[in-house]
């Protein structure tokens, strides 16, 4: 629209001009070299435009002629260069598909196009990771970490590298330096940090802490809680040698993150020390309103120390009353009551988790209280501890596969803060679903036959008489079956004759024909020998198998 009416405008500017000129006429004399030429104003500027043009078309052909070179290098460069990008383009398709022969080929050519293009250079280092080649890789990421354009990238690779060679010092080395020329890279800082938490470095992983909340590379809450569980394992080595300093630590930490337990226990612990129970009572409230914790009920139980069985479990009372009753607080007043040998007491609180949901450790808790209150040994105990080996698991602090007792500020796999999490561990021994099922022990059943047959009355056996006029006594008569010997008759004191002999048969029981006889019966009757017991307690008390 605005580019028509400008030349409309231009077009009426050229008929005002072209009128004014034919109502003004004149003559345009030129004298040059003894020759002079007149002409009329019109023709004169018609002639001025034709020169005008004719010199711009001389002007752009000597140009066209004088940078024809120029043109044609440029032109095969830009040529090169699309080549080289195109290649590139297809050696990251064949990175990322997995084709080494493909990646190293376009790798190549890539960086024979393109020179020492920074891409081309990385993607001659992917190609040679992905094919084996450790040594061409690191020969590429050291020529990007020597431009300085790519130093940092470079940089990155040759940490990688290393670490994959097992070699943590120069990872930690390459980190550093990386970190230093860049201190926004996010990975340099997580390095920088894994590495002082390995060398329990604390006060220096606290400023890595500082420095990447104040550029803004980590959240402000992930910051706060990074910085409360390295002040809690610093409060923890301090403990001991200096419990001021640790104390203070510890309740900054507790004011950073108040559900962070390992805080909260450690300023518990030391505000016990220093017979500061009331603050030390309300740290460890606090926490535990926010997650019980077995390590809370522990350090909550012993602040005062010489305390009595009865107070003990008066104060486990209190954190049930604080929790509404959680498990925890049930297993801590259970705890309590065995102690006070209370143990009707520890029963009815455990009552509920072992109807509801029970565990190993509600189980072996139980074990314990038989074992107090009944001697170790004695059959319910041992129910209660057969059942415990089947149970579900506890909670506990669980990192990357690893079980704990105990609270680590990182993990040992991995190296990663704040690793540890408070969860039931998986169970990783499962069933597939072509397993065969496991045959029923009949040991339900053996038990019954053998409380029958201890029941039955045994038979008298008569005294051994002298081998030399051993005999048996004669059987019922009954119809030879083929291939037996023919039974003696009765009233007769040897066998009688028969077409085939024999060896004597034994008897059901595997004694031998010479064996003592059995008074007053004609089939001797088989005793199964009972399995031995493991004390006293009668067959009903023996642990079943809980399935």
């Amino acid at each position: 629209m605005w580019r028509a009416l400008a030349f409309l405008a231009l077009l009426a500017v050229a008929a005002y001009a072209a009128v004014w000129l034919a109502d003004h006429p004149g003559v345009v004399t030129v004298t040059w070299g003894g020759y002079e030429v007149a002409t009329s104003l019109a023709a004169g500027l018609v002639g001025v435009l034709v020169l005008a043009v004719a010199l711009g078309f001389a002007w752009a052909f000597a140009r066209g002629v004088i940078g024809l070179p120029r043109r044609i290098s440029r032109s095969s460069r830009e040529r090169r260069r699309a080549r080289g990008y195109s290649a590139l383009s297809r050696g990251m398709v064949a990175v990322g598909s997995g084709d080494p022969v493909a990646a190293r080929r376009h790798a190549g050519e890539a960086e024979r196009l393109l020179g020492r293009e920074p891409l081309a250079l990385l993607l001659t280092a992917q190609a040679a990771q992905i094919s084996g080649d450790r040594a061409g890789a690191e020969r590429a990421f050291q020529r990007m970490a020597d431009d300085p354009e790519t130093r940092v990238l470079g940089l990155r690779g040759l940490f990688v590298e290393a670490r994959r060679q097992g070699d943590e010092a120069t990872a930690r080395a390459y980190a550093a330096e990386a970190a230093h020329l860049a201190p926004s890279v996010s990975w340099a800082n997580e390095a920088v940090l894994e590495a002082q938490c390995a060398d329990r470095d604390w006060s220096g992983a606290l400023d890595t802490v500082s420095r990447r909340a104040s550029l803004g590379i980590a959240d402000k809450a992930a910051a706060r809680r990074q910085r409360a569980v390295l002040l809690t394992a610093s409060a923890q080595e301090r403990e001991a040698g200096d419990p001021e300093r640790a104390l203070a630590q510890a309740m900054e930490a507790v004011k950073l993150a108040p559900d962070l337990v390992p805080a909260a226990a450690v300023a518990g612990r030391l505000l016990s020390r220093r017979a500061e129970l009331k603050k030390a009572a309300r740290v460890v409230e606090a926490a535990w309103k926010a997650g019980p914790h077995p390590d809370l009920a522990r350090v909550y139980l012993d602040l005062r120390p010489g305390d009595s069985s009865r107070d003990r479990l008066a104060r486990a009372e209190t954190l049930a009353r604080l929790s509404s009753w959680h498990p925890e607080a049930r297993f801590a007043i259970a705890r309590a009551a065995l102690e006070s040998r209370e143990f009707g007491r520890a029963r009815d609180v455990l009552a509920p988790l072992i109807a509801e949901s029970p565990t190993r450790r509600a189980y072996l808790l139980m074990a314990e209280i038989e074992e107090a209150e009944h001697g170790r040994g004695s059959g319910r105990a041992r129910e209660w501890l057969a059942r415990a080996a089947r149970a579900p698991r506890d909670p506990a602090w669980c990192a990357d596969g690893i079980v704990s007792e105990r609270w680590a500020p990182i993990s040992p796999v991995s190296g990663r803060l704040d690793a540890f999490v408070w969860q039931t561990p998986p169970d990783l021994i499962t069933r597939g679903p072509e397993a065969p099922e496991e045959p029923e022990e009949p040991e339900a059943e053996e038990r019954e036959e053998q409380r029958e047959v201890l029941a039955a009355p045994e038979p008298a056996r008569t005294a051994p008489v002298p081998a030399a006029e051993t005999r048996m006594p004669a059987p019922e008569p009954a119809p030879p079956r083929t291939g037996e010997t023919k039974p003696p008759q009765a009233g007769e004191g040897k066998p009688a004759p028969v077409a085939e002999t024999k060896p004597p048969r034994p008897h059901g029981n595997g004694l031998d024909t010479s064996a003592p006889p059995f008074a007053a019966t004609a089939t001797p009757v088989v005793l199964p020998q009972p399995k031995p017991a493991e004390d006293d307690a009668s067959f009903t008390e023996r642990p079943r198998r809980v399935v």
